[in-house]
């Protein structure tokens, strides 16, 4: 047997399906993403409600299965050569995730998003492989709470953000964390030991899956996630743009749902309703729409935004109204 062949012999089929589910559906969420971007809808729907949680699910499948690699690949010792590699991808990756969101969404770039997620696993990980499922389940549970116990401003300095301790989470496009999201991939981890501990990883590669389009597809994908993850997104975008350069969204319609909803969260319909008629209207007469729109400009970092919305408070919510 060759090295190829003995490499392609570990490889559990199961999990690269796995991740190429995995991946699917977060194609799915960011072309969401894309559409409210763009205007066709919502621009609030992909950072709450149900794709909120679905953003969130596809984020720890993602970890679970980087703990489940983990473990698998370096069973009988870490493989330094293959590791440093993959390692090494990993975090130039994440730097240019880094690069292109600071140049394109400045006020929202990824800073520490789920490459970066797991970079860090993939390093501190290590020191977690030789323990047993039940202590590292432990340890997944311990990590998973502390945020609800452990935000302090100690943490809200900028070179600590990372952490995910801070009261007053950062406006990034892509946020996943230390505390909590390494819980997911500890517990990856602790399956993983299960898997090994059972013998299931002889009897997963001694079935594996059909060999049919589909499945075929995933595993593609499954084997090839990192370029997966960085193509696909600029692919969709350009899709999106092309679409948008035959069929205009309508920006303004947008625009006041998505104000409407969050100011009724505080006051009056009908007074919330006015304001964010009066907001567009001068927006629009401004040429400030579409930049407020998607999120290059706002309140805190355009004087011209904060005066516009300030006399559109006065008028919409005086008392005298």
């Amino acid at each position: 047997m060759t090295m190829t062949d003995a490499a392609s012999s570990r490889r559990i089929d199961w999990i690269d399906i796995a991740r190429g589910v995995a991946l699917i559906a977060m194609a799915i969420y960011h072309f969401s993403w894309d559409l409210g971007y763009f205007g066709y809808i919502d621009p609030a729907a992909a950072s709450s409600g149900p794709l909120k949680w679905f953003a969130r699910s596809i984020a720890s499948s993602f970890l679970f299965l980087v703990g489940i690699s983990l473990i698998l690949a370096h069973v009988n010792g870490i493989r330094w050569k293959g590791y440093g590699r993959r390692l090494a991808m990993i975090v130039a990756s994440a730097l240019a995730i880094t690069v292109a969101t600071r140049l394109f969404t400045p006020d929202a770039y990824v800073f520490f998003g789920i490459l970066h997620q797991i970079a860090f696993a993939s390093v501190v990980g290590l020191a977690f492989l030789r323990l047993p499922s039940p202590v590292l389940f432990a340890i997944a549970a311990a990590w998973l709470s502390v945020p609800f116990w452990g935000k302090s401003m100690l943490f809200d300095a900028p070179w600590l953000t990372w952490l995910g301790l801070s009261p007053f989470p950062p406006r990034s496009n892509d946020f996943v964390p230390v505390f909590p999201w390494f819980a997911a991939v500890l517990t990856g981890m602790g399956v993983g030991r299960l898997l090994i501990k059972t013998n299931a990883t002889d009897r997963l590669r001694a079935h594996p899956p059909g060999r049919n389009l589909v499945s075929t597809a995933l595993r593609f994908l499954g084997r090839h996630s990192l370029a997966t993850y960085l193509l696909h997104q600029p692919i969709l975008i350009a899709c999106v743009y092309l679409f948008s350069l035959v069929i205009l969204p309508d920006q303004g319609a947008s625009f006041v749902r998505s104000c409407v909803a969050t100011c009724s969260a505080q006051y009056e319909a009908n007074k919330c309703e006015a304001f964010c008629g009066c907001a567009l209207s001068k927006l629009q007469e401004n040429g400030l729409l579409e930049g407020v729109f998607k999120g290059e400009l706002s309140q805190s970092n355009d004087p011209r935004v904060a005066e516009l919305t300030d006399a559109c408070s006065i008028e919409a919510f005086s008392d005298d109204k």
